[in-house]
């Protein structure tokens, strides 16, 4: 999310047996590993997983599989012969997919009782929550006033000509947050309004990029970027890390314009190691691990009762009515609805 990009200085600082192309070593001898198989974005903290470790004997070995989309495939294509124990970043938009294919096992984690039921796809016990991501516009609060207009509060603001050349967006082809954000409008307009939507959004100006670090880092005038747009598509999370030396935040979520995603972790059908994959599942809905959540990933615990970090207190509440879309209708209808946003966009 703000927008946790894997180097080699993380891998090496995350978890036991990461690699980045440079092979893994063997694990010892009567050693218990535990493969987890996730997203390019996922980290944590080396004492919180050195703690796990010395209570539960185990270490768990990571292995990077692409954003969610690809991290999804990939573990559908595998499914014959698992790439790992665990895996962990399969998102809302994609786990409709995950399960019609048989990817996880069942496990019902006794901690998922804390929260993460809350977010329970299709009443079953394949998939647990691990951690809430709102994709909201978000706007340089300074950038706006020194163009003399007001903050946008909503979708329909954008199409004002007054905001015309100002809106930087993802390509939902590309981009996690980009889909996020083209399902909330399909949520705002509908399933016959939306397409007119984007088609004033594109007249008024809008740009589309590839992906979230170009959009918030480069053409974004709110980051240390200092692009030339002051509205984005990123994060409720995101003012969180704009905090100024005044202790208030330079940017603004659009709290009216969020889309909820939801990202899940699953014992693997087929695991090599299920026992040891249920008690590390276990670990990453546990209240150790969700309190390192929000500042290691930049999103939100799954679990209830976790204690924020002061600045998301004060800059990035959780949006209480974001967008959502049924899972099923998402896998469904992903595919059509991104072909003709890029028709109608991108030409």
């Amino acid at each position: 999310m703000l927008r946790r990009v894997l180097t080699a200085a993380a891998c090496l600082s995350l978890v036991a047996g990461c690699s980045l192309g440079g092979g893994e070593s063997a694990p010892a001898a009567g050693e218990r590993v535990v493969t987890l198989v996730t997203h390019d974005s996922f980290t944590a903290r080396q004492e919180t997983l050195d703690a796990f470790k010395a209570s539960s004997g185990i270490t768990i070995k990571q292995v990077a599989s692409g954003d969610a989309g690809a991290l999804t495939n990939k573990l559908v294509l595998t499914k014959a012969n698992p790439i790992g124990d665990v895996a962990f970043g399969v998102d809302s938009t994609f786990a409709s997919r995950a399960l019609t294919e048989g990817v996880f096992a069942e496990y019902a984690s006794p901690e998922a009782t804390k929260g993460a039921q809350r977010y329970q796809v299709d009443g079953g016990d394949k998939l647990h929550a691990v951690d809430v991501g709102d994709v909201c516009l978000n706007v340089d609060i300074a950038g706006l006033a020194a163009k003399g207009v007001p903050e946008p509060t909503s979708y329909a603001d954008l199409i004002d000509p007054k905001y015309r050349d100002m809106l930087v967006v993802e390509d939902p082809a590309t981009s996690s947050p980009g889909l996020a954000f083209l399902l909330g409008t399909i949520g705002e307009y509908g399933a016959t309004g939306w397409s007119d939507y984007w088609t004033k959004l594109k007249a008024n100006g809008v740009k589309v990029v590839s992906g979230w670090e170009e959009a918030y880092n480069q053409d974004f005038s709110g980051s240390a970027g200092k692009g030339p747009r002051p509205i984005v598509v990123s994060y409720a999370s995101s003012p969180s890390a704009e905090i100024g030396e005044d202790g208030n935040p330079r940017t603004k979520a659009v709290l009216d314009t969020c889309y909820r995603q939801v990202e899940y972790a699953g014992v693997l059908a087929g695991a090599k190691n299920p026992e040891d994959a249920e008690k590390v599942l276990d670990f990453l809905l546990s209240e150790q691990f969700q309190a390192d959540v929000p500042e290691q990933m930049y999103v939100y615990p799954s679990r209830e009762g976790v204690t924020l970090p002061e600045a998301w207190t004060k800059a990035a509440p959780l949006p209480t009515s974001p967008q959502t879309l049924p899972a099923d209708q998402v896998s469904a209808n992903r595919e059509q609805w991104v072909s003709q946003w890029r028709t109608l966009v991108v030409g």
